[in-house]
């Protein structure tokens, strides 16, 4: 392949005026030795082409990243390369009960899915959790001792810090550590490794949470919580998935709040995740929660109280709150039983949980289908 040639063409393709904005496109090499010679070629061609400063690069995925306004200038190297456009991705948390709230030490969630019974054998102790999210508050009381340093993929020279508030909500759920003003989270002595790739209005681009597992997983953290998704496939994504699972990583992702019953959103639908959907404090689905075959296990997601920005708190509901319960729960049983595999996990997972009730509306003889996570038979099913 002509790399210099490639890449004179790409510049074109990002010089190109066109009437609309540029798109972004992740391009995909089909073996890595191609992606490594066009890598060394790209960082030597940088100097005389200033547009290639805005080229950005997955090593986990073989991929570049860049604006191009014309993308049908690399179709000479079609067969070489495949060029997908970077789509939209958006967290899973509804705007219903965004609510200020009161810190209440264990909150109903925790209780419900029994993480106290587990204190005295795990809290989770050095378990590392990349929450790939819009970032964390980093003077939060709660998270005082919770947080490490993270990135910032949106400005990589400040830290993660969170202008939304979802992000700071996940890691309280997961690791919150403030048993005497605050709350207490599942796994309160997990460490969270805040990956910002969403911004203040909470938007993300596929190729945004590409590099934030890409970073996960050159930072060997143990579990990926991911409350987010869209709805089409993206192939970019779901290789790069498989990759961080094939490196022993346990993905969690929320099933999204659509209230369907035969689909769930991407990346919670690929099978290397394990796909989480939301109950109440009934143990019933929530009525905006995506369920039914694709959802791996249940959890805490309606009217969560979490950690919030500049040291508050706040009422949430979504798929994305009952998917930060679960990580927490893997959190406690992989501090115990490090050994574990991500596929054996999400087997252990799917069968320590407690059933879910049936709606109202349902009639008594259709079995609701799933169960919820419970921390304390997962801890038991592991073997401790």
């Amino acid at each position: 392949m002509d790399y210099t040639g490639f890449l004179h063409q790409l510049v074109e393709g990002m010089q190109r005026p066109e009437p609309e904005q540029a798109g972004r496109y992740l391009i995909r090499f089909a073996k890595p030795g191609q992606y490594e010679a066009c890598l060394l070629e790209l960082s030597r061609m940088r100097n005389e082409h200033t547009h290639l400063s805005m080229v950005r690069s997955s090593r986990l995925a073989r991929s570049i990243i860049a604006p191009i306004h014309c993308p049908e200038v690399l179709d000479p190297y079609r067969d070489e390369i495949t060029v997908e456009e970077d789509m939209q991705i958006s967290l899973h948390a509804t705007a219903l009960h965004n609510k200020p709230a009161t810190a209440q030490g264990v909150p109903w969630g925790v209780k419900q899915i029994r993480a106290p019974k587990v204190w005295s054998v795990s809290t989770g102790h050095r378990i590392k959790i990349g929450v790939i999210d819009t970032g964390a508050d980093y003077h939060h009381p709660d998270l005082r001792y919770s947080l490490a340093r993270g990135i910032n993929l949106l400005n990589r020279s400040l830290l993660p810090h969170d202008d939304n508030g979802h992000g700071t909500h996940i890691a309280g759920t997961i690791a919150a550590a403030n048993s005497t003003e605050g709350m207490i989270g599942v796994a309160p002595r997990s460490l969270i490794y805040p990956v910002k790739a969403f911004d203040h209005n909470g938007s993300a681009y596929v190729s945004d949470i590409v590099l934030g597992i890409d970073w996960c997983v050159r930072n060997r953290v143990d579990i990926i919580n991911m409350s987010f998704g869209m709805k089409t496939r993206s192939k970019a994504l779901l290789d790069v998935v498989n990759r961080a699972h094939q490196a022993g990583i346990v993905i969690v992702a929320s099933s999204g709040n659509d209230g369907k019953r035969r689909s769930i959103d991407y990346p919670a639908r690929y099978p290397q995740t394990i796909s989480v959907g939301a109950t109440d404090k009934n143990r019933r689905i929530a009525s905006f929660s995506n369920r039914g075959a694709y959802v791996d296990v249940y959890a805490p997601g309606d009217k969560i109280i979490s950690s919030w920005v500049q040291g508050k708190h706040h009422e949430m509901s979504g798929t994305s709150m009952a998917t930060s319960h679960v990580s927490g729960a893997i959190a406690l049983l992989l501090a115990k039983h490090p050994g574990l595999s991500p596929s054996e996990i999400k087997a252990l997972v799917k069968r320590a949980t407690v059933p879910l009730r049936a709606r109202k509306s349902t009639t008594a003889k259709s079995k609701v289908r799933g169960g919820e996570i419970d921390a304390l038979r997962l801890m038991q099913e592991g073997g401790g």
